[in-house]
């Protein structure tokens, strides 16, 4: 089986469905493959009950669809699921599923993108020739569980976030929760509420911030310095928590938005690279 199209775009998830959405506006053809059975896998099958956007709704309604006024600021799972329907019926977003991406590669006579993909329903190797690629298969794709020393004979449950769904079968439990990002902070809470004895293993230098806090950082952000926005919402989790030093927890050196910008900055440059790597290869 081969299909031509103009752009190809590798996974469903919110970002993949955007780009489709915004390529149909422009009548662009466009086939979205996605190894999974549905969109939005991660939101639809992986996502504790208690999830909500991390980030106000501003922050991350897709194009041309803006959340309803009617939601709330921090929009939780289960609408944030139904928003991702209304928008992939909406623009008319229909993605080939249970097609797991196995090679891209770009054929530089025919100046094309070639991808091969296993129907993993039918079991054959489908390939696609486009003109344009756009990969969209997340950062969080892919759960891992280091081989801790000991772990194999730790008699207990070990599970990793994507497992999780609430704290109901662990109340009065002792529970380890290893990593505090957004993920192992949220569900360390979730952990307390529903009555289990609850820790966190944090190995590196973190800040602590609240979605009020980081929501407040990012409206100043369109007005003042990054390195003072920092400051600010710094100073206001350390009166909200104090010095969380006392507890072994250390911040990093940098603030967190400068942080992020640095990431973002990384991202850019890696960009920039690949962007001259195809126009050399053009060549």
């Amino acid at each position: 089986m081969k299909q031509e199209t103009i752009v190809m775009i590798v996974g469903a998830g919110p970002a993949g469905i955007a780009t489709s959405a915004c390529l149909n506006l422009l009548s662009i053809p466009n086939i979205v493959l996605e190894r999974e059975d549905c969109y939005a896998s991660l939101w639809q099958k992986k996502a504790y009950d208690r999830l909500k956007l991390h980030l106000a709704k501003n922050f991350c309604q897709l194009p041309h669809m803006p959340f309803p006024l009617s939601a709330p600021t921090f929009v939780p799972k289960n609408m944030f699921v139904q928003y991702l329907k209304n928008y992939v019926y909406h623009f008319n977003v229909d993605p080939l599923y249970q097609r797991s991406v196995e090679s891209a590669w770009y054929d530089k006579s025919a100046q094309k993108w070639v991808v091969t993909a296993q129907n993993n329903v039918s079991g054959l190797v489908e390939e696609y020739v486009s003109e344009f690629l756009v990969v969209a298969t997340g950062e969080n794709s892919e759960g891992f569980i280091p081989n801790v020393y000991g772990l194999d004979t730790f008699k207990g449950l070990v599970i990793h976030s994507s497992e999780y769904e609430n704290g109901k079968t662990f109340g009065d439990k002792d529970v380890l929760v290893v990593g505090a990002g957004n993920s192992g902070m949220e569900i360390a809470y979730d952990l307390c509420n529903w009555g289990a004895q609850t820790s966190v293993v944090v190995r590196s230098p973190i800040h602590v911030l609240n979605k009020e806090l980081v929501q407040l950082g990012m409206y100043f952000l369109k007005y003042i310095r990054c390195t003072i926005v920092d400051k600010m919402v710094l100073v206001l989790s350390k009166l909200l928590y104090g010095d969380l030093g006392r507890f072994g927890i250390q911040r990093p050196l940098k603030g967190p938005f400068l942080l992020k910008k640095k990431q973002g900055d990384h991202l850019s440059l890696m960009l920039e690279q690949f962007q001259r790597l195809k126009q050399e290869t053009l060549r």
